[in-house]
């Protein structure tokens, strides 16, 4: 399989990619979006100027799995009534799950660990 699909994400990669998701244009993208290759495209574009090359699928693959992930740790804790594990980067996605208010300079999670990632993406968000 030389394709790259099982290729590991970085700790940057993926905070890229919740990043780019944090875009309330992008979260209205895909909200009820049932064919979403182009939004898929435009997130890979934006990862590209980034420096991440990744393809739709691959952007697809990754975002399903930590809603996925997101969603199974819910259910556990609430079934369990405390928190027993945490996934990584659970708070940046949390808070887009949860739509927290988004503020035109940023997308609410100020505190989270996002945010103090070692590039500013701010201007490419506007």
């Amino acid at each position: 399989n030389d394709t790259g699909a099982g290729k590991h994400w970085s700790d940057n990669e993926v905070r890229a990619l919740i990043n780019i998701w944090s875009d309330e244009k992008i979260q209205q993208m895909l909200e009820g979006a049932t064919r979403n290759k182009e939004i898929f495209e435009e997130i890979a574009r934006r990862l590209m100027k980034r420096g991440i090359d990744r393809d739709w699928k691959q952007c697809r693959t990754k975002y399903k799995n930590l809603k996925y992930e997101y969603r199974a740790l819910q259910k556990e804790n609430e079934h369990l009534g405390n928190p027993r594990r945490k996934m990584r980067f659970y708070d940046e996605v949390d808070c887009i799950l949860r739509r927290q208010p988004l503020g035109p300079s940023s997308w609410g999670c100020e505190s989270s660990s996002l945010l103090s990632g070692t590039t500013n993406f701010s201007d490419e968000i506007k």
